[in-house]
């Protein structure tokens, strides 16, 4: 188990032996984005990226970094094409309160796997 600040927010990291395994088997860090989507509905998702992209990556050891994204769409409905519609970042004044308490990650079947949540206790 890792222990990380994102905002000044303490976060919680839990890997398992086969993501530990694979972490170590890596020869350039793992960006694990934690996505809060906001939109006409929030959805949580774990992005897994191999190059950062900011400088809002925090290092959790020499292979492994993680970041918080909140993002939202300017539209709700299907009038988009593509999957998904386009996301922009959201523009939140204060963050802390929406970053994830903890994050799990897992490697299955060759796929990295994530999940991050929130504690009620908190």
């Amino acid at each position: 188990m890792h222990h990380i600040e994102i905002e000044g927010r303490p976060v919680r990291i839990t890997l398992t032996d086969a993501a530990r395994t694979a972490l170590d088997q890596r020869s350039a860090p793992l960006i694990a984005e934690m996505e809060l989507y906001f939109s006409c509905l929030i959805r949580k998702q774990v992005r897994f990226r191999e190059q950062a992209q900011g400088t809002a990556d925090v290092v959790v050891d020499d292979h492994l970094s993680v970041r918080f994204r909140p993002v939202m769409t300017r539209t709700c409905g299907n009038d988009y094409e593509g999957d998904e519609p386009p996301l922009t970042e959201f523009p939140i004044a204060n963050s802390r309160p929406y970053v994830p308490h903890w994050l799990q990650l897992d490697f299955k079947h060759g796929h990295w796997q994530g999940e991050f949540g929130y504690d009620a206790a908190r």
